[in-house]
């Protein structure tokens, strides 16, 4: 009688060895390789959000941290209780307990993401009009009385230190004051000094009286540099038929004598000032403050603070523009670190996918066999992506970690910085090398097979499909140049625009996969008539290369491309500084006075030409103001220009040095006439140079020009945009020595790297005279971390991308290893050398990067006056606006070494990587390479 089988044993049998695991343990070394790269490519992605969010942040503290106290403070003012009421309430609804409440419920309403610091927070009664000082021993220098602000601020005694007497304490009917130990100086007060000024009811005066003298406690500090006056009194110029002088100063009152204001005529106002904090603000947080900045001046957050100040509270601040030139800078630089990132990321895409096609090929026979057994394609690709899930998953988790705990906020932590872009950054890197593999095995396999034939680049026919897919990315890149020489960068959301370069990268590549099969074969017909066999038979090698061959080249273009792109930005902001910092000072040193028409002391000249590192100094004869005659039009508008007397020689040497408006010195050259002897010579002509609308003034023939210098007839000889005496102003240039009144004005200095030996030089001669170096202008271009951040991130993105173009070299030598390793065995028993299989492996790996490195530098030279038009580098060069430096734009231009050293780089490293193969190929053994039956 037959056993009936149990129930358990109709289930199919538990497999022993599970897929994944089983094919880690077999090839640990590939799945480390995997995990290797997805490690470096997710924590680049992951850290690129974090580090520009960082950037971004530091730019806005930034710029409100460093803004004058002044632009950056928000004053909160309303008008005192109105004229209708009693005195009593009037000075009722100013005591100091009242303005304190007021100060801190208008505080707890302003608007978020706007917080204050309190120990900066003033309020007070202050004058917006300066009453007169009537007492007759307060100093006059014209007769004109003192004019003075009368102010109550809070926190007097914690911003001061007394000098003399005491602190001011009195009322409303006997107000007290103290002043500064300056304005005690300047308007000769002392304790117990009575000021009086004029009254608003009656005409007897109001008297103040002085109870001691302090000095500021941080005179820098926003308590004393919103309102400079109150610390530093101005002998201020009154501007009529004639110039004359007065003093403006201030007395500090208590908050007890405060209401006293009121009966002055000075119009009083309440203020409540409040300096913000930047420590919580973001880079996210612009558009809020900004929204949040209008609300607290003109909307509903206004209402809510009159509600607590009066009908007339209003909010002024220049904290508004800071944002806006911060966003205008932002929005500037944006899009031009878009296009680096669009570059490594398309590199490192092509780089992951190149992964996938390595392993696909080293396991091409076994996914042959399985499918061939009947395997499913939706089994072998679940199954290859259970192993890749294995490796990418892990890693990419990793690497975001190492992000968030690598790069941080401007203050150190990760708290205001979002995570959710890095996740999904670190996430795509997965996704994308995880999929490419198990896709890449789907496609390939598609239909069972028993075995594959030739797949060269000589023999492959490009397929409808890809012909379709070249002229669709071609009307891309077309339009996306074209978008981008019409509009510019100036779209941050235009994706397309900033991917121009990329696509324009990924049409050359795929040209130069369809031509790479003639130089082959140009070069194949003269190599056969060659003595060896090395040279043809690499060439054939070359030939027969994979037409999967397309990804190395294309990630090789696209690393060019993006190289020579990045090098050229970078080059262009550090020429547009130059450039800049060149024009403003004219030379490597400018000397010059604080005033115009500040004559040099003797023996200057001299001096500075025997400093330390002074190659050669041009002396100037600057004279601003010029009148012009009109010959043509007697009508014509009134025009004035520099007159500028040189000393041909050295100034013609600079200005071929610098390159601005250089001319042959025998233009200038002297006619014999110069000096006081022939002051009475007005008649002589002297030959000029002049700028455009200069010449175009005087036209052709000589005309009068009369100056401090002298007065003579000059004729304009030749046209210059340019000088290096003046920036952006018209000039008239003419022989220094021909003029009746010789005095040098300026030195322009050629040579000295360093300011310090050249200003004790100066300070030897003169303390009046202002030494301007061109190092120390061009520092002053780079002011914002959003500068120096997308500085560092096309830093970044040139150094990946060369990381990823070694990787692309070796995973393509990687590829065709075995083979190559098997036909050098192979050819060794027919007698190859060591060395002769080097040059072999050299040279079959040579075409494919000498074409990427040719065409990668023509797309990269190609790529940039292509984009040019579109793309101005002025507010990352410069941390200012058009029409406040030097210059008016920075335009992009090509940089050669940025072309040429990534090229050669790529050549190198290929020739390297290939003999490195075959030696360590000619070390192992060839038992294996040369098994009978041996499929490779």
């Amino acid at each position: 009688m037959s056993r009936s089988r149990s129930p358990r044993s109709e289930k199919p049998a538990r497999a022993v060895a599970p897929w994944v695991r089983t094919r880690l343990r077999t090839a640990p070394w590939a799945a480390a390789s995997l995990a290797a790269l997805v490690l470096a490519t997710a924590y680049l992605a992951a850290a690129l959000p974090r580090a520009v969010d960082a950037y971004e942040t530091e730019g806005l503290r930034h710029d409100i941290r460093t803004a004058a106290p002044r632009n950056s403070v928000l004053e909160l003012t309303a008008e005192p209780p109105g004229l209708e009421l009693d005195l009593p309430v009037r000075e009722a609804g100013l005591a100091p307990a009242v303005l304190r409440k007021q100060r801190d419920e208008a505080r707890a309403l302003l608007p978020e993401p706007l917080r204050t610091d309190p120990e900066q927070t003033v309020h007070g009664l202050r004058t917006v009009k300066r009453v007169d000082g009537l007492d007759p021993w307060l100093p006059r220098p014209d007769g004109i009385s003192p004019e003075l602000v009368l102010s109550s601020p809070s926190g007097l005694t914690e911003h001061t230190a007394l000098r003399e007497g005491r602190l001011p304490a009195g009322t409303a009917r006997a107000p007290e004051a103290v002043v500064t130990v300056r304005t005690a100086e300047a308007l000769h007060l002392k304790p117990g000094s009575v000021v009086h000024v004029p009254g608003r009811v009656s005409a007897e005066p109001i008297a103040l009286t002085i109870t001691g003298i302090v000095e500021p406690r941080s005179p820098e500090s926003p308590y004393w540099a919103v309102e400079p006056l109150l610390r530093t009194p101005v002998l201020a110029p009154l501007v009529g038929d004639e110039i004359k002088y007065y003093w403006q100063g201030a007395l500090l009152l208590s908050p007890t004598s405060a209401p006293a204001v009121l009966s002055t005529t000075g119009e009083p106002e309440v203020f409540f000032r409040y300096l913000p904090t930047v420590g919580h603000l973001t880079g996210r947080d612009a558009d809020r403050l900004g929204a949040a900045l209008d609300s607290a001046a003109g909307g509903p957050d206004l209402v809510r603070l009159r509600q607590v100040v009066g009908p007339t509270g209003a909010l002024t601040t220049e904290l508004d523009s800071i944002v806006d030139s911060y966003g205008s800078m932002r929005g500037a630089i944006e899009p031009v670190v878009a296009v680096a990132v669009f570059g490594i990321g398309a590199v490192a895409a092509v780089v992951l996918a190149m992964t996938g096609g390595l392993f696909v090929a080293r396991r091409d026979s076994e996914l042959a066999l399985i499918r061939s057994r009947g395997a499913s394609l939706t089994g072998i690709g679940l199954r290859l992506l259970g192993e890749t899930s294995a490796v990418a998953v892990p890693a990419a988790a990793l690497a975001l970690g190492l992000a968030v705990v690598t790069v941080r906020g401007p203050d150190g932590g990760s708290g205001g910085t979002p995570l959710l872009p890095s996740v999904l950054a670190a996430s795509a890197v997965a996704l994308v090398a995880m999929l490419v593999l198990p896709l890449r095995a789907v496609v390939v396999h598609r239909r069972p097979r028993l075995h594959g034939g030739r797949d060269d680049l000589l023999t492959a026919r490009p397929s409808r499909r890809r012909t379709v897919l070249e002229l669709t990315l071609l009307v891309l890149a077309v339009g996306a140049v074209a978008s981008l020489r019409l509009r510019g960068t100036g779209d941050s959301g235009d994706h397309l625009v900033s991917a121009a370069p990329v696509l324009v990268g990924l049409i050359a590549a795929m040209v130069l996969v369809r031509i790479y099969p003639l130089p082959l074969r140009w070069a194949a017909r003269p190599a056969r008539r060659l003595r060896g066999a090395v040279g043809p038979l690499a060439l054939a090698r070359a030939g027969r290369t994979s037409s999967a061959g397309t990804l190395p080249l294309l990630a090789l273009v696209l690393a060019l491309t993006t190289a020579a792109f990045g090098g050229s930005v970078l080059a262009g902001v550090a020429d547009a500084r130059d450039r800049a910092a060149l024009l403003a000072t004219g030379a490597d040193a400018r000397i010059d006075g604080s005033a115009e028409w500040t004559p040099l002391p003797a023996g200057l000249t001299e001096a500075v030409r025997g400093t330390a590192g002074v190659r050669d100094v041009a002396p100037l004869q600057i004279e601003y103001g010029v009148s012009l005659p009109s010959p043509h039009n007697t009508s014509a508008q009134p025009m004035s220009s520099a007159l500028v007397g040189v000393e041909p020689d050295s100034y013609t040497r600079l200005a071929q040095r610098t390159g601005f408006g250089p001319f042959p010195a025998a233009l200038l050259a002297s006619t014999g006439k110069g000096g006081k002897e022939v002051a009475a010579d007005t008649e002589r002509v002297l030959p000029a140079i002049a700028s455009p609308s200069v010449a175009e003034r005087l036209g052709g023939e000589p005309q009068e020009v009369v100056t401090a210098a002298g007065v003579f007839r000059v004729k304009v000889v030749a046209v210059r945009s340019h000088t290096p005496a003046l920036s952006g102003a018209d000039f008239l240039l003419v022989n220094g020595a021909d003029l009746t009144h010789r005095a040098n004005t300026a030195l322009l200095v050629t040579g000295p790297e360093g300011g310090a030996a050249l200003r004790a030089a100066v300070r030897a001669k003169s303390d009046d005279l202002l030494v301007s170096m061109r190092t120390e202008e061009r520092a002053g271009y780079v002011d914002s971390p959003l500068q120096s951040g997308a500085e560092r991130m096309y830093l970044g993105a040139i150094g990946a991308g060369a990381g990823f173009a070694v990787v692309a070299v070796l995973l393509s030598l990687m590829q065709s290893a075995p083979e190559r390793t098997t036909l050098l065995a192979r050819l060794r028993t027919m007698g190859l050398t060591r060395a002769q299989g080097r040059r072999l492996l050299g040279l079959e790996a040579l075409p494919q990067a000498v074409l990427a490195a040719i065409g990668g530098t023509l797309v990269g030279w190609a790529t940039v006056p292509l984009l040019a038009p579109g793309i101005d580098l002025f507010r990352l060069a410069l941390a200012t606006t058009p029409g406040f430096a030097p210059l008016d734009s920075a335009p992009l231009r090509a940089d050669p070494w940025s072309l040429v050293v990534p090229a050669i780089a790529v050549v190198l490293i290929t020739a390297v990587a290939a003999a490195g193969q075959a030696w360590w190929a000619g070390r192992r053994g060839s038992i294996k390479e040369l098994r009978a039956g041996d499929a490779r």
